[in-house]
């Protein structure tokens, strides 16, 4: 058996897929050969990708067919246009007539790509309606978020949308990014330079702690590939109890945790012996720590 570890992070979309999927398995919809491109980059004068920055296909992932999407951080941060928007939403439509195993999304995206504007705020509303008519016909959906970029904006939101959300120790996850704070509300409400600070409050380890994330694992491809194997499945009901629980704990978790100024506060009031430390743990590590906490867990 191989040893070869590869990074999840340091992967292309492409490179995710093949890796992710049973060898040799995909098959690509609207690849670049079709150039499928965004209407309004080139009346810009901004560069294009032939893939409009997001590949979409099918497969099998140990045996089962999936239908699985891969936003590429590499062209412009994995921004979500017209195009993008509509290939996702291709996606999750066609899982309605084909019934696969799981919609898998490979999430690497700043939010709405801003030469698109309104486009790509549509295109956000389309996507995060046309996963939830997916949950609706209980087929699971699965958000695997490790690239390099995080996922954040509107892509943050449709994340949190999902049935299921596995992130790497090096992930982060937000809806709001760090330098959108910054700029928002002032550096002395989020420096967004400060790294260390940036990872404790939107990363991986922090978002599974508290609940928004269900499965953590290291930053190799291999480490989601049996995540999602053991998530396909693992469909929620999407009914008016369940998004009332899910409010309930939000709301919960404002008033458990709305005076914390740092992540390693939450942490310390969760229950986490030694919260200090968290941030040098390993993903098996924090996993081992999460049943001693008292999380906010949703439903």
């Amino acid at each position: 058996m191989s040893t070869t570890t590869y990074s999840f992070a340091e992967s292309t979309a492409r490179e995710r897929v093949a890796r992710l999927l049973d060898a040799g398995s995909f098959t690509e919809i609207l690849g670049p050969s079709e150039r499928v491109m965004s209407p309004h980059l080139a009346q810009l004068g901004v560069p294009s990708s032939f893939d409009d920055g997001v590949v979409v296909g099918e497969g099998l992932l140990g045996g089962q067919p999936v239908l699985i999407a891969a936003q590429e951080g590499e062209f412009m941060g994995g921004g979500v246009g017209e195009v993008h928007g509509a290939k996702l939403v291709g996606l999750f439509q066609r899982a309605l007539r084909t019934r696969p195993a799981a919609v898998l999304v490979l999430a690497e995206s700043g939010g709405v790509r801003l030469h698109e504007a309104n486009a790509g705020l549509i295109a956000v509303s389309e996507v995060m309606r046309a996963l939830l008519a997916t949950r609706e016909a209980s087929i699971p959906t699965l958000m695997l978020i490790g690239g390099a970029n995080g996922c954040f904006g509107g892509m943050g939101l449709i994340a949190r949308c999902a049935d299921q959300v596995v992130m790497s120790d090096a992930a982060r996850l937000a809806m709001s990014g760090p330098e959108v704070i910054e700029s928002s509300n002032g550096v002395e409400e989020f420096d967004s330079k400060d790294r260390a600070l940036v990872w404790r409050t939107t990363g991986g380890k922090h978002r599974y702690l508290i609940g928004d994330c269900d499965v953590l694992v290291e930053d190799d491809v291999a480490a989601f590939r049996e995540a999602a194997l053991g998530l396909l499945q693992a469909a929620r009901p999407l009914t008016l109890e369940a998004l009332e629980q899910e409010h309930a704990m939000l709301a919960a978790r404002i008033q458990d945790f709305g005076d914390c100024f740092d992540a390693v506060d939450i942490w310390r009031r969760l229950g986490v012996a030694d919260a200090e430390r968290v941030v040098d743990l390993d993903a098996a590590r924090i996993r081992a720590l999460k049943p001693q906490t008292r999380e906010g867990v949703r439903p």
